[in-house]
């Protein structure tokens, strides 16, 4: 199997990616001047792991950053490429396991990876079971994604699937509902029970969600919009939409 490395980058995402997956890291380059306390703790982490690390110049940061935000903190990581991707079946696996109601955030090609990045974020805090995305027409794993999720994308699990409506189908036949949010949708979020297994689908930037997917949701709820814009940016809507599962949920207790 061939491998490449890949540069994570950002504080959040190396410590997770040190606690998490140490043993796929490197190199760890660290900004040469910075002793910080914030530094010396993540330092503390690398050496507990035995991970090699060096000082390099903030220009030699910025490159392997490609220029991005890098916080003085920079992770070689070798990883496997032709890894087959979580499918599935993997998904069927997390639903044998679960002790309450699953929670999945599914995106329907979406192409940013600042949005998919954010999402992760708000569902690793808002106690997502994995989230869900095509393998074509959608943003995957990125360093981009990585810093942007704050360490997420290495704590929550990521499916890409083949053919989005036949998943969505065999969540339904395990007992999912289908929660799909469009803008033209007659019932609002807030009036929906959502207390049960439910996956929240989410559509493309701009474009919302695809016919077939649409059609495939038992449900298809609006956020109000009480200004005079129209609508949200996912990774906004994403967050209302999980805070709302998670409240009603937590009201039942």
């Amino acid at each position: 199997m061939a491998a490449e490395k890949e540069w994570v980058y950002g504080f959040h995402a190396v410590q997770t990616l040190l606690k998490t997956k140490a043993d796929c890291i490197e190199e760890l380059l660290l900004q040469r001047g910075r002793r910080d306390q914030r530094l010396k703790k993540l330092l503390s982490l690398a050496e507990a792991q035995n991970v090699p690390y060096r000082w390099a110049s903030r220009s030699d940061l910025e490159q392997r950053a490609s220029g991005n935000n890098h916080q003085g903190i920079v992770a070689g990581c070798v990883l496997a490429t032709g890894e087959p991707l979580a499918n599935e079946s993997y998904l069927d696996q997390i639903l044998q396991t679960l002790t309450g109601p699953a929670l999945f955030l599914v995106l329907d090609e979406v192409t940013d990876p600042h949005n998919l990045g954010a999402c992760l974020r708000t569902a690793d805090a808002a106690g997502v079971d994995a989230v869900i995305t095509t393998r074509d027409r959608s943003v995957g794993i990125t360093p981009v994604v990585r810093k942007v999720a704050c360490g997420a994308a290495e704590t929550v699990p990521f499916v890409m699937v083949t053919n989005l409506a036949r998943t969505l189908r065999m969540l339904r036949e395990q007992g999912v509902w289908l929660v799909g949010t469009d803008g033209s949708a007659r019932q609002s979020l807030y009036e929906l029970d959502v207390t049960g297994p439910v996956a929240l689908i989410m559509g493309a930037e701009g474009t919302g969600l695809r016919r077939l997917t649409r059609e495939t949701c038992d449900h298809l709820v609006h956020l109000p919009m009480e200004g005079a814009v129209d609508s949200l940016n996912v990774s906004v809507a994403a967050g209302v939409c999980l805070y709302e599962i998670v409240r009603q949920r937590k009201g039942r207790h």
